[in-house]
């Protein structure tokens, strides 16, 4: 009798099973580093270009009105204080960022509190946002979202930003009450400031007016007026792009790129801002305000000058330079940075 062939079957055995597993465990943890990487590229790309259609709204702004914006308008040295008129610069050129509707909605001679403005506050504006903040959310209030928050801050300049008392505008880029034309920017435009990132969801310090003309040389000294007293607010830093005070849309250059300052019950503890007394407040003293620029991009953030040009800028810049870049006329040689 002939006999029947002894079928085989061939398979992977456990071992191989095992080894093929780790071989594409081994994969994936290589490749998954550069994926994330080529993300935040795309995102570090969208934010910049986020910055360049600001550059151009400002400079379409300056050709219809003949200057830059305010930074907001300040009454309550005259005794009024009616809330009106301190809408941001990012505000102001709404019209210019294809978002004549929402403007043409508003009434800027009264406050963004007011009901003739009702539910601007919390509207998100898409362009004020960088895609690598984890933050983009609403700020709320009772369970009801009061504000929207922006990644984008004007120069308000290196720590004096404002005078209650006396009205004397800050050496920045945008002031309250002062519309800068470009021949006041006698360092030129190239080597001035006009906007950088900021984090959405800032913890900051307000209102001790433990500040003074002296500009703080650290992190350790604005850490200790924020231990002097005043409001600590875990969280509630550049949450309004509607307010024109520079702890919600601006930044200063008294500490450089994202510094780390320390700040008691902050939800970052060491993203703290402080501002000794906030523009258009009952309180009377001047505004010194060490409001940093920061960014979630490892080791830079972006800004924009008020050129119109794009820049990625070192958190390790030199502080001489970096202060220089936000005065728009302190008459110092820049040179590269």
């Amino acid at each position: 009798m002939r006999s029947r062939p002894r079928s085989s079957h061939s398979g992977f055995t456990l071992i191989e099973l095992l080894v093929v597993i780790a071989i594409i465990a081994i994969l994936v943890s290589l490749l998954l580093p550069a994926v994330q990487q080529a993300r935040e590229a795309a995102r570090r790309t969208s934010c910049r270009n986020n910055l360049r259609q600001l550059g151009l709204a400002l400079h379409n702004y300056l050709d219809v009105q003949g200057r830059f914006p305010i930074s907001m308008a300040s009454d309550v040295a005259t005794g009024q204080n009616t809330g009106g008129g301190e809408w941001s610069v990012q505000a102001r050129i709404l019209p210019f960022l294809e978002q004549s509707n929402l403007y043409n909605s508003l009434d800027l001679s009264r406050s963004y509190e007011d009901p003739a403005n009702a539910d601007v506050a919390p509207l998100k504006i898409p362009i004020l946002l960088c895609p690598s903040d984890p933050n983009d959310r609403s700020r709320t209030s009772g369970g009801q979202a009061v504000h929207y928050p922006l990644c984008y801050g004007f120069n308000g300049g290196t720590w004096q930003v404002w005078d209650n008392a006396s009205r004397k505008s800050g050496d920045g880029a945008f002031a309250p009450n002062t519309a800068l034309q470009p021949r006041d920017f006698t360092d030129g435009l190239s080597n001035t400031l006009h906007f950088s990132e900021v984090r959405a969801f800032t913890p900051y310090n307000r209102d001790g007016g433990a500040g003074t003309p002296a500009i703080p040389a650290a992190a350790v000294e604005v850490e200790s007026l924020i231990a002097a007293g005043g409001s600590t607010k875990s969280e509630t830093g550049h949450t309004e792009w509607v307010d024109g005070r520079v702890h919600q849309t601006g930044f200063t250059v008294t500490l450089g790129p994202n510094a780390n300052v320390a700040i008691p019950g902050g939800i970052r503890p060491l993203d703290g801002d402080y501002t000794s007394c906030r523009e258009d407040k009952s309180c009377i003293g001047p505004t010194f305000a060490a409001v940093t620029s920061r960014s979630w991009h490892t080791g830079i953030v972006q800004s924009l000058l008020a050129d119109g040009s794009t820049r990625s800028i070192s958190e390790n810049i030199d502080l001489r330079v970096w202060r220089n870049l936000g005065q728009r006329n302190d008459g110092n040689v820049i040179g590269e940075f």
